[in-house]
Formats: C-alpha cells, sequence, structure tokens
C-alpha cells in the first residue's frame, strides 16, 4: 500500500500595513480686526505642541538608551524574553537530543533484531541460497508412461469427447473392441546415491487413479545438468507411498539426510520441485513445519506426515523437503486441496513423508523388493454404510467379498459373506479402519477378528502373514 501525503500549505495573504489617514481642512474665512490677535494664540500653541512632541521624543529616547544601559549593565537581571528565549533553545536541543537518542536506540533494536527467517532457523542453519545450491545437483525430475486399455461401446459418436458431429456410425465394425492408450506424467525424485538409487512417491510411478493403469511401462529421469536416463523400478509400497528407482549411473550427488524426528513445530523447511512440469523444473519454495506426526487418509490409506506451509503442487511429489541446514527431513508427497471441503478455500497445507519412517521402508525395497514385516488377512471387502446396513438388515463393516486361497483369513474360518464388524476388541466400520488397526502388527501376530454371520457375532484368532509382494 502506497503511503498517501497530504501537504498543506498555509498560505497568509500579504496584507499591507493600512495607512492613517489625515483630513486637513483647507477653508478659511476671512477674519475681521476684532480678531486680529487670535492667530497669535494659534500660534503659540502650535509652538507648545511642537515643544511637547519634541520633549516626549527626547524622553522616549532616553528611556530607550537607558534600557539598554540597564540591561547591558545588569546581568543579573533575568528579562522574560531572553528567558523564554534560553527555554525555548534549551527544550529544542533535548527534543533534538531525545530524537537522536531515540533513532540510535530504534537502530539498533532494529539491527539486533532477528528475522522471521533467522527465528524458524535451526542454530547451525545453512543460507538459503547455499542450501538450495548444494541440494539441486539431488533434485530430478521423473517422467513416467502409463498404458491402459479402453472399450470401443460408444458406437462412434466420439467416446470421451461427445457425440464428435453424429459421424460415428462408420465405426460400428469396431464396437467392443480395445484399444491401448498412454498417459504421461511427471514428479520429482531425490537421488539417494552415487552410483544411481533414487527415491520418489509410489503414486509417481504407479496409477491408482481412474484410469488404473498399475505400474509405469517406462521412466526416465531428467538431471539439474538436463540430461537425461532410463530408469527401473526397484520397488514401490502405495500404502506408504515410496518407490525407489535405478539409473545406470555412477557419479550422481547423492543428497544429504537428515533426522525427521529432529524436527520442531514453527522450524523452517525448504521445498524443491517441479510443479506442473518440467517447465518449472527445480521451484523452490519455503515455509515452516505446521505440525508434526499429522494423522491423514490418502486414498483409504492412513498415514502419517509432516505437515507443512510451504507451497507443494502437482509435480512436488516425490521431492526433498530440507531443514534450514541442507538435510533432507521428508519427501513431499501430497496437497489439501479445495476438494477436501467444497465449503471452504483451502491453502498452505502440504504434507511430506518423514525421512526417518521412509528409510526402513526403502532399504527394503532396495534388498527384497518389497516391505518386510508388512501383515495381511488375505481378503478383498466392502464398506457397508448405514443406508446399506438398514437395507440389507445388516451391521457396518466389511462385507468380505473375496478370500484368497491360504491366506490367513482362510486358515481362520473366516468365510466369504462374513460382515467383520471388529478386530482387537475394537469396532471397525470401513476397510481403512481395519487396516489402521492391523497395521500395528507385525507379520506373526495374532488377533481377534469379530464378524457378524447369520445374525451371529463370531471371534476368529488370526496370525497375520507377511506380504511378499508390491502393493
Amino acid at each position: 500500500m502506497s503511503d498517501l501525503n497530504n501537504n498543506f500549505e498555509n498560505q497568509n495573504e500579504y496584507q499591507p500595513p493600512v495607512e492613517n489617514s489625515y483630513s486637513y481642512s483647507s477653508n478659511f474665512s476671512e477674519q475681521t480686526d476684532n480678531t486680529a490677535t487670535k492667530p497669535k494664540k494659534k500660534k503659540r500653541g502650535f509652538l507648545k505642541a511642537i515643544g511637547f512632541i519634541l520633549c516626549m521624543a527626547v524622553v522616549s529616547s532616553g528611556s530607550i538608551i537607558g534600557y539598554r544601559y540597564f540591561e547591558k549593565n545588569n546581568p543579573s537581571v533575568s528579562l522574560v524574553e531572553k528567558e523564554d528565549s534560553n527555554s525555548q533553545s534549551a527544550k529544542d536541543d533535548t527534543s533534538d537530543s531525545k530524537a537522536a537518542s531515540t533513532k540510535k536506540e530504534t537502530s539498533s533494536v532494529d539491527k539486533n533484531t532477528p528475522s522471521l527467517l533467522e527465528l524458524a532457523a535451526r542454530s547451525d542453519a545453512k543460507s538459503i541460497p547455499m542450501i538450495v545450491e548444494e541440494a539441486m545437483p539431488s533434485v530430478v525430475g521423473i517422467a513416467s508412461t502409463f498404458e491402459y486399455t479402453s472399450t470401443n461401446d460408444s458406437f462412434g459418436f466420439g467416446g470421451f469427447g461427445g457425440f464428435g458431429g453424429f459421424g460415428g456410425f462408420d465405426n460400428y465394425d469396431n464396437y467392443g473392441s480395445s484399444q491401448t492408450n498412454e498417459i504421461k506424467s511427471t514428479g520429482t525424485g531425490i537421488v539417494m546415491t552415487a552410483d544411481g538409487y533414487i527415491i520418489t512417491n509410489a503414486h509417481v510411478v504407479y496409477d491408482t487413479s481412474e484410469y488404473n493403469c498399475g505400474k509405469a511401462v517406462e521412466i526416465s529421469v531428467l538431471f539439474s545438468d538436463e540430461s537425461e536416463k532410463e530408469a527401473k523400478i526397484i520397488g514401490y509400497d502405495t500404502e506408504s507411498d515410496i518407490a525407489v528407482l535405478k539409473v545406470d549411473a555412477n557419479n550422481l550427488t547423492p543428497a544429504n539426510f537428515g533426522q525427521s524426528e529432529e524436527l520442531m513445530v514453527g522450524e523452517l523447511v525448504i521445498a524443491i520441485g517441479n510443479p506442473l512440469g518440467f517447465d518449472l523444473f527445480g521451484s523452490v519454495t519455503t515455509g515452516i513445519v505446521s505440525a508434526l506426526n499429522r494423522e491423514i487418509t490418502i486414498n483409504e490409506k492412513q498415514m502419517t506426515l509432516i505437515q507443512t506451509d510451504a507451497a507443494i503442487n502437482s509435480g512436488n511429489s516425490g521431492g526433498p523437503l530440507l531443514n534450514s541446514s541442507g538435510q533432507v527431513i521428508g519427501i513431499n508427497s501430497a496437497k489439501m486441496s479445495s476438494s477436501y471441503m467444497s465449503s471452504a478455500s483451502v491453502e498452505g497445507l502440504g504434507f511430506a513423508i518423514p525421512i526417518t519412517n521412509a528409510k526402513i521402508i526403502i532399504d527394503d525395497l532396495i534388498n527384497y523388493g518389497y516391505v518386510t514385516g508388512k501383515p495381511q488377512i488375505g481378503i478383498s471387502g466392502v464398506d457397508i454404510d448405514e443406508i446399506n446396513a438398514r437395507y440389507y438388515n445388516i451391521p457396518q463393516g466389511i462385507w468380505v467379498s473375496t478370500i484368497k486361497k491360504g491366506s490367513a483369513a482362510e486358515k481362520a474360518g473366516i468365510k466369504q459373506s462374513d460382515v467383520i464388524i471388529g478386530i482387537e476388541g475394537e469396532p471397525v466400520k470401513s476397510i481403512a479402519d481395519l487396516n489402521k488397526i492391523k497395521n500395528k502388527y507385525k507379520a506373526g501376530d495374532t488377533v481377534t477378528i469379530t464378524v457378524s454371520r447369520a445374525g451371529e457375532d463370531m471371534d476368529f484368532k488370526v496370525v497375520l502373514q507377511e506380504i511378499k509382494e508390491n502393493t
């Protein structure tokens, strides 16, 4: 906002001093002889008046001279005007001195008061330009190509493009045929080792959107020096949203990794990534840690994440979240959009996977291709909401649609069409509820699962099995 200065000038119109106008009469009437002596009297009166004026002038002059002499020779006497003048001068000097002192103190305070960035930074912090310069060679762009199959069931009316001008009946012979299509997407990655291991989000290389393409068929990695290499997937885990890629290289610049458990709310963080594609490659945003251990449900999966107000947008996924020492303490994963709450505008809600939690998963993906110790029950199910529960006269929970052969659920005696309503004594109404509790345990642990079958509640002891494939 610009300052608006209103300058007002006191423009007092100059008024010339008023001159006193005297009117002298020139009409003298002729005098008779009897009045001849009167002019003499007037002459003497006129002379007396002149003498009086001269006398007053002398007295006035003497008074002025005496006043000046008295003032000069009596310095101990304080005149009002002189005292007021000296007092005002002293006040002006004091005011100027105080103003100078205040200005000096303000300058000192301004100089010594730390900035917001300094207040949010660690004691061993580096400058942001230095952090970016050091980290940028470790930030890469990831371009993934996915394939999906569509069926021509629109009688040639244009499919996704609408009716296409009603000219589609020529394709009637192809009705019901399938067609392979490609989708390309971009994301961000972090160089983990000099020999080519790169970490990113699982959703960057494995699609679970409406197209449900699955694993990418082709992946290329773009480096900060604009070189490009093909990459292969070493492993991915959709629940934790982490993936590991590998490129053929031996001289890459690995990132400097820190400890996310050392983070504090309010601490400065820097995000680097490629929002909206490679045209904005290496964009840098800053913010603070808004919250720690924030439990967020993404695609029906419960995740514990770092919340930050640093700008994170589509394309930032898989990029680094750094602390003020330049260490990677998180993997940028998601942004809360306005679709989360249609009645509100959402800004400054970004989330990152804590790097300490990610390291365990990354090690397993590199060594085994999957996350070890991950428990599974071995079922597929559908959530039963309150409306369907009333309609079918069954309890809210998870309706078991299929049971994997040889799974923990089958061995325990759970059957298709059972409704799972609890685990370890805690009620569940959705698959998300079930997984949240189940994931507190490891493969090999025994849990009690409660199901409703034909109106009767039954408990089953289930020995959780290890998932030995990517999910």
